[in-house]
């Protein structure tokens, strides 16, 4: 199976801006307070524009949908984390923590892959309905899924319940390897919101921040496990995670690259940088409004998609 596509979905925004009910447990989340709400919108839209722009240059086939004005949903952007799409022809809808996410998850965009852009939707694997008992899977935030090796890896949050993951690996045969991921806010250490902000895992290497896991004896299984499957691991630290040095994505263009926002590239040392490069092209472009206000970055606004055509 294939670990990375050249099909990327992506959401156009609308109405971006601060979501209070995210920034509960999503610590990245600030108030731009010098900006008007208007001023972030477009701030946001000029930075989605270049990064669509940056990744069609390198031969992506980019899939833009433009969000809706009503109901208000300004986390959008991040479409990963309500909808993942799989080369048997599954699509998965997941429960989302927040009310206003909920409402992200679109039957329309389904129904336009099909009849637009000719892919295949064989089944539509629905869990959603699990966050009406407060049980959260927030789709490739929650889960960042070794695809050729059949394992999910996933640190366990208010937002990725274990029990939402085993049922997930069940129904696709992944081996799930959990473990709990913190950052340190306010001298304290808190779980981090979403697995894919502190690793991203690749067909032959692996971005981790080992030390954001507290427990020795799951930072020696997860690094056993990458060691397992070949990558080659490529450790950042906590102050490198904050810049979501974390959040990357391995693509197919016409040639391998390795997205990221260019806040993470700046944030890596050339040594870093020279492991990332054996891989593939590295392709960045600013994101730091929607960086900022979302606390999400480039990999949380790519939904992949992995889906047979007709």
């Amino acid at each position: 199976m294939e670990q990375c596509t050249n099909s990327i979905l992506m959401i156009s925004p609308v109405g971006f801006r601060y979501n209070e009910q995210t920034a509960t447990n999503n610590y990245y989340q600030h108030v731009l307070e010098n900006l008007s709400l208007e001023q972030v919108q477009e701030n946001a839209l000029h930075e989605f524009d270049n990064f669509v722009a940056v990744l069609k240059s390198a031969g992506l086939n980019v899939i833009v949908f433009e969000d809706t004005k009503t109901p208000s949903t300004p986390d959008s952007i991040f479409p990963n984390n309500w909808v993942s799409f799989h080369a048997d022809g599954r699509v998965v809808l997941y429960p989302m923590f927040a009310k206003n996410r909920r409402v992200e998850r679109r039957a329309d965009i389904l129904e336009s892959l099909v009849n637009d852009y000719g892919f295949l939707v064989k089944e539509v694997v629905d869990y959603s309905t699990i966050e009406n008992k407060e049980v959260y899977l927030e789709g490739t935030g929650s889960m960042v899924l070794d695809r050729t090796n059949k394992l999910c890896y996933a640190s366990i949050s208010e937002r990725t319940h274990k029990v939402a993951i085993d049922q997930f690996c069940k129904d696709f045969e992944y081996q799930p390897v959990p473990f709990t991921a913190y950052q340190t806010v306010e001298g304290e250490r808190v779980p981090m919101y979403h697995t894919n902000v502190m690793m991203c895992v690749s067909d032959l290497f692996a971005v981790v921040c080992l030390d954001a896991i507290d427990t020795p004896e799951e930072r020696i299984a997860l690094t056993e496990s990458l060691q397992e499957t070949g990558k080659d691991i490529i450790e950042i630290s906590e102050k490198q995670t904050s810049r979501f040095a974390g959040n990357m994505l391995q693509v197919n263009g016409e040639s391998p690259c390795v997205v990221m926002s260019t806040s993470a590239f700046q944030s890596l040392s050339e040594l870093q940088i020279a492991n990332i490069e054996k891989h593939g092209r590295i392709l960045h472009s600013s994101l730091d409004t929607i960086e900022a206000c979302g606390g999400g970055s480039a990999r949380c606004m790519m939904a992949e998609v992995f889906l047979p055509t007709a």
